[in-house]
């Protein structure tokens, strides 16, 4: 049996296993136990303590950086220097450099942003002085010299602010390299790098990164093994837009033949994963999805979904009852999306 008639056998398994338990829930659900809280996430300013950050070799030239409270970074090193994907928050930024220093001591040339949230750029500022962009020509004396910031040009629209108004970051942490297309590349320490834009994600600023000679992908928060998926709807979130990066990292990645590993994924939150992991995420939210459709389009409000209890059978590995995104944010965001959709086809 080949890979892709395994993956598809395994997503009809789950979509009927769930669905049973499901229409299951409806009946019980008010007799089982609120899920265990999950973790909270600490904002750019909060205080981390004793704890480190752990550096763990993923393949190729690439790293995986990992310390409590903040989003995972992803590390690439060679000989042209030091590439980072995202930078965690500001309170970890020390030990992120002494943790990039176990693994190579040259300067860190580029920082890329997956997306706005603190818990990912917090560090911009602080990693980007430690830099030193690579220039040549006709550059001046007075250019920035730290190393240079990508990301796609809707985190920079939302990092800074209009003119006489105080942006939320400081001017240092700004990116210095944007892009609005739907992909940008670049070459560093021999191999190629692809930024990919995924549209209205977990945010509108959304950007994966491949390293393809590495095999290894840099998902952000449109992919975690930690909580339900985070739908920022202030911020320009949509469900269907999540579904669509994770479809689309299903497409870029290949498992190791009978075994795991293959392309690795970096997720924005919890343990390194390959494509099984992002395929089991993906199917578990186009079930919770196609659920909540359902109920949707049945005219419920949103307290007769939640009561509904339409991710319960996963609530156990992804539900939390407290912090910083619980089971019912999730809930309301995925009926927020599909309400509007209803709206707006009447």
């Amino acid at each position: 049996m080949d890979v892709d008639r395994i993956a598809t056998s395994r997503a009809l398994g789950i979509a009927c296993a769930a669905g049973a338990a499901f229409w299951l829930a409806a009946g019980v659900a008010a007799q089982r136990p609120t899920p265990p809280a999950g973790q909270n996430r600490l904002a750019a300013t909060d205080s981390v303590g004793d704890a480190d950050v752990h550096v763990l070799p993923v393949q190729g030239n690439v790293y995986m950086l990992v310390g409590a409270g903040g989003g995972n970074i992803t590390l690439q090193a060679g000989d042209d220097g030091v590439l980072l994907v995202d930078t965690s928050i500001e309170a970890l930024t020390d030990k992120v450099l002494k943790a990039i220093r176990t693994v190579s001591t040259k300067p860190i040339r580029y920082v890329i942003n997956t997306h706005v949230h603190p818990d990912h750029v917090g560090g911009n500022a602080g990693l980007g002085r430690q830099g030193a962009v690579i220039a040549g020509g006709n550059m001046g004396l007075n250019s920035y010299n730290g190393a240079a910031i990508i990301a796609h040009e809707n985190v920079l629209v939302r990092m800074s602010a209009p003119t006489g108004q105080q942006a939320p970051f400081p001017q240092a942490a700004l990116p210095t390299d944007t892009y609005f297309t739907k992909k940008k590349d670049l070459f560093f320490n021999g191999e190629a790098i692809e930024i990919l834009h995924e549209p209205s994600a977990h945010t509108d600023g959304d950007s994966i990164v491949f390293f393809r000679r590495s095999d290894v992908v840099s998902a952000g928060d449109v992919f975690v093994t930690t909580t339900y998926p985070v739908i920022d709807l202030d911020r320009g979130g949509n469900i269907r837009g999540v579904l669509g990066a994770l479809n689309h990292i299903l497409d870029i990645t290949v498992p190791r033949e009978k075994q795991e590993g293959g392309t690795y994924v970096i997720p924005g939150h919890g343990r390194l994963s390959d494509e099984a992991d992002v395929l089991e995420y993906r199917d578990m939210l186009t079930i919770v999805r196609d659920r909540i459709q359902d109920l949707v389009t049945n005219g419920m409000t949103l307290e007769q979904v939640k009561a509904a209890h339409p991710t319960l059978d996963y609530d156990g590995r992804y539900g939390a009852a407290t912090g910083f995104w619980t089971t019912d944010k999730f809930i309301e965001a995925v009926y927020r999306n599909l309400s509007a959709e209803r709206t707006k086809s009447r």
